[in-house]
This record gives structure tokens, sequence and C-alpha cells, in this order.
């Protein structure tokens, strides 16, 4: 097997992860961490704030198997780069999205 398809599968390997975490987050009872090693914080409404980071999980997760079909051209190709800066935009627009809008919405703010 070729060492790019090999590359493109262990990738697709690391997007399914960001599915299974998705599908766990959307069962799960209690409120979902988003950033590694913090205190999550109680939401409104556990139910629609775990869904909602469920969905930016798996978002997440399609796109960045999308992101690493470049990497089907070969080890010396300059699409490779494009998975490489895809993956960085990506991680920055969804740390964005959470913060600016999941947790926004969803944060208890005493009131």
């Amino acid at each position: 097997m070729d060492g790019s398809v090999m590359g493109f599968i262990a990738w697709c390997a690391v997007g399914c992860m960001f599915l299974c975490l998705a599908i766990v987050a959307w069962f799960s009872k209690k409120p979902v961490g988003f950033w590694a090693n913090a205190q999550v914080f109680e939401p409104l409404d556990v139910k629609k704030y775990n869904h909602a980071v469920a969905k930016l999980f798996f978002v997440f997760g399609m796109v960045l198997i999308a992101l690493g079909i470049p990497l089907l051209a070969g080890r010396n190709s300059a699409w490779a780069l494009l998975s490489v800066a895809g993956v960085l935009v990506e991680s920055i627009v969804t740390m964005a999205v959470y913060t600016l809008i999941i947790e926004k919405k969803y944060k208890n703010s005493g009131k």
C-alpha cells in the first residue's frame, strides 16, 4: 500500500475519533467539556448545550476528513500544504464558534 494512502487512512482515523466524540457528546447527560483540563461551566440547558457541542465536533470531524483528501496526491505534493493550513484554520474557527456562540448562548450568567 502506498504511503500517501496510509497517511490518508491515519488522517481519517483521527477524523472518525471526532465523529465518535460527537456521538458521545450527543447522548451525554452531563455537560460535555470542550477545552482540555478545564472545568465545564453549568449550562442553562444541558441537553441543548451537548447537542450544540456534538454538532460542532461532527462538523469538525467531517471537514478534517475532507481536508485529508489532498494527501492522496503524494508526499511531495504542494496540495499537502492545503491539508495542513486547512486544519489550522479549521481549529481556529472551531474555537471561535465555541467561545463566541455556544458558550455565550448556554452559559448561565447568574441572571
